[in-house]
């Protein structure tokens, strides 16, 4: 699935992934191929993306990416993952 991290300013994030786990209002929440579509709101924390299968049992840092985001919105529709943040930082 694709996805995109944009914020007011610039796109910071666009790509093929795996999956997505994004800090939720009402707590933590993940995005997988093939997700229900939805949308809702996120808080401040960080996002982890799973640029493929093997970052779930691997762990290695080559298959994940983070960025610590500020409040926003997440949108799943037709295998993409929209997220529309005030803010983010690509976190090493």
């Amino acid at each position: 699935m694709n996805l995109e991290i944009l914020t007011p300013e610039k796109k910071l994030y666009s790509g093929e992934v795996y999956g997505v786990q994004m800090p939720g209002i009402s707590g933590s929440f993940e995005v997988l191929e093939k997700h229900a579509p939805i949308i809702s709101a996120l808080k401040p924390g960080r996002l982890k993306i799973l640029k493929d299968k093997t970052a779930l049992s691997s762990g290695g840092q080559n298959h994940l990416a983070f960025f610590d985001i500020q409040a926003g919105f997440v949108e799943v529709l037709n295998y993409k993952v929209t997220v529309l943040v005030e803010g983010a930082v690509g976190v090493d």
